[in-house]
C-alpha cells in the first residue's frame, strides 16, 4: 500500500494535522503577542502575557495574563482600537436610539383628572404616552388620531373604574388593545382604580392588574414594569464548597474533576494521569452527565480518549499550570515568576531543567508546572532532549521577554 508523501518524505497525516494547528497557534500567538505583548502599565511597568492552546475540538484558544491593573490597561487599548477601526464603518451613518416606551392610556371621561395625573407621572418617567388631553387638538378626526396612538404604542395602558367599564368606547379601545397583545405588537396592561379584580371583565380576569389610588406616589412598579426593570433581586454568591477555594473561571463541578487530576499526577506531564469516565464517577462523587459536562468545560486543559466500550481523560501540561495553585502545595505562577528572575538577574544560573531542580530542592511534579507556565506563554526558550523524562524539557534559556516578564512582575 502507497504511503503518503510531503516534499517527498513520508508523513502521517494526523500527526500533519497536530503540527499545522500547533502551527496556526503560534501564528495567532505572535500575532497576539505583537499587538498586546507591548502594552506596559504605566504606573508599575508590568506587562501582559499571552498563552494559547488548542481544545479537543480544535478551536485555538488565547488567553491574556496579568495584575488586575495590567489587564485593565490592556482592556482600555484594545477597546480605543476598536473604536478607531468601526469610526469608518458608523461615519455617515444614522445614531440608533434606544427604544423609548409607548403607552396608550384609554380612560372613561369621568375619569379625566386621574387619568391626566398618571399621564403626566408616565411621561415624567421618560414614558411617551399618549394621552388625549394633549394628543387630540381641535378639528383633529378622534378615529383618525386614536387609531395612530393605538399603531404606535408599546403598552396599552386601560384604567378601569366602576363607570369606565360600562363604556362602550372604553370596551372598543380594550378590543384594540387586546388585538395588540394577540399579534404580540403590544403588552396590555389594566390599571384598576377603586375596582376589585373579580369585577375586571371576563377576559381581563387572568391578566395582572396593579391597582392605583394615588398616582404617581403609587405607579413606580407600573413605570418599572413598562421599563422593563425586574422585581427579582440580584442571584447572590453560593456557600463556598466543601472542597475549599475554588478555581473561580470554572464550576464547582470542573473544580471537583480537577482537582482529582492533580493530586493523582506524579510528573504534571500530559496525559499523566489518565482517568475513565467510570472511575471520575465514582471518585468524585459526580452523576455521568456531571463529569461529562465538567470535561467539556476543561476542554482546553483536559483531552478525551474513546476507545470501544471505555472513555476517558488525560490532561494537558497547563491543567496544573492553572489548577495547582488552588489544590496543591504550591503555585505555578509564583515557581514560574521565581526562576524566570534567577534566569534574568543570576548569570552563573544552570541551563540544564535537572539541575534546576537540583538547586531549588523541587520534585518534577512542582518544577514542571512552573515549566509549562513559561513555555506555554513563550516567555523562556526551552529545548527537549533524549531521555529528558521526567522533566518538561531538557534546558532553559533566557529571552528578552523572560526579562520584560520578570522585571515588570517583580
Amino acid at each position: 500500500m502507497a504511503g503518503l508523501t510531503f516534499n517527498g518524505k513520508p508523513f502521517n497525516p494526523k500527526d500533519f494535522e497536530e503540527t499545522m494547528l500547533r502551527a496556526v497557534r503560534d501564528k495567532v500567538a505572535a500575532q497576539v503577542q505583537a499587538s498586546v505583548g507591548a502594552i506596559r502599565d504605566p504606573d508599575n511597568g508590568e506587562f501582559p502575557t499571552v498563552v494559547t492552546s488548542i481544545d479537543e475540538e480544535g478551536n485555538i484558544v488565547v488567553r491574556i495574563e496579568g495584575s488586575p491593573t495590567v489587564l485593565a490597561v490592556v482592556e482600555r487599548r484594545l477597546a480605543k482600537a476598536g473604536e478607531e477601526e468601526e469610526e469608518e464603518d458608523v461615519s455617515g451613518k444614522a445614531e440608533v436610539e434606544p427604544l423609548v416606551p409607548k403607552v396608550f392610556l384609554s380612560y372613561g371621561g369621568e375619569d379625566r383628572e386621574l387619568a391626566e395625573r398618571i399621564a403626566r407621572a408616565l411621561m415624567d418617567a421618560g414614558i411617551d404616552t399618549w394621552w388625549a388631553g394633549w394628543s387630540i387638538g381641535a378639528g383633529d378626526s378622534l378615529p383618525q388620531k386614536i387609531n395612530e396612538g393605538l399603531g404606535d404604542c408599546t403598552h396599552f395602558v386601560v384604567l378601569l373604574t366602576r363607570t369606565s367599564v360600562m363604556k362602550p368606547w372604553v370596551k372598543h379601545e380594550i378590543d384594540a388593545g387586546l388585538m395588540r397583545r394577540i399579534s404580540a405588537q403590544a403588552r396590555f396592561i389594566p390599571l384598576r382604580h377603586k375596582l376589585p379584580a373579580d369585577e375586571l371583565p371576563p377576559l381581563l380576569r387572568p391578566l395582572m392588574s396593579p391597582a392605583v389610588d394615588d398616582p404617581p406616589s403609587d405607579i413606580q412598579q407600573l413605570i418599572n414594569d413598562i421599563h422593563g426593570i425586574v422585581r427579582k433581586p440580584v442571584l447572590g454568591k453560593p456557600p463556598a464548597a466543601k472542597m475549599g477555594p475554588l478555581h473561580e473561571e470554572y464550576s464547582a463541578a470542573a473544580n471537583t474533576v480537577a482537582k482529582v487530576f492533580v493530586e493523582r499526577s506524579e510528573t504534571a506531564l500530559f496525559t499523566d494521569p489518565e482517568i475513565s469516565l467510570e472511575e471520575l464517577i465514582a471518585v468524585t462523587g459526580l452523576t455521568r452527565d456531571d463529569v461529562v459536562d465538567a470535561a467539556h468545560e476543561l476542554r482546553e486543559v483536559l483531552n478525551e480518549s474513546s476507545s470501544i466500550g471505555q472513555d476517558s481523560y488525560y490532561p494537558t501540561e497547563e491543567m496544573f499550570v492553572r489548577f495547582d495553585g488552588k489544590f496543591g502545595e504550591w503555585n505555578p505562577a509564583h515557581d514560574a515568576l521565581r526562576l524566570a528572575t534567577d534566569l534574568v538577574n543570576d548569570g552563573a544560573f544552570p541551563a540544564a531543567v535537572e539541575a534546576i531542580a537540583e538547586r531549588y530542592g523541587w520534585s518534577a511534579r512542582r518544577l514542571n508546572p512552573a515549566l509549562a507556565y513559561l513555555m506555554n506563554r513563550k516567555l523562556i526558550d526551552a529545548r527537549s532532549g533524549i531521555g529528558h523524562a521526567p522533566w518538561a524539557a531538557a534546558w532553559v534559556q533566557k529571552t528578552d521577554t523572560t526579562r520584560r516578564f520578570a522585571r515588570s512582575r517583580t
